[in-house]
């Protein structure tokens, strides 16, 4: 078996709606998710804020 190089630790807060925040060990501010475009179109929601949805960050992560 592989050594575990990294373990996240994190905590993710409902602030209203879809709208979430995680914050991560290590990171004074939080990650802000939520929903846009054709995924609000999906789940039938129109947030307050337009804010990338986790999707997005993971996309952005595995193309980063």
């Amino acid at each position: 078996m592989a050594e575990v190089i990294h373990t996240s630790r994190l905590r993710i807060e409902r602030i209203k709606g879809p709208l979430r925040h995680a914050y991560l060990e290590g990171f004074s501010e939080p990650i802000r998710f939520g929903v846009h475009g054709g995924i609000k179109k999906f789940y039938g929601v129109e947030p307050e804020e337009e804010v990338p949805a986790t999707l997005d960050h993971m996309v952005g992560a595995v193309g980063g």
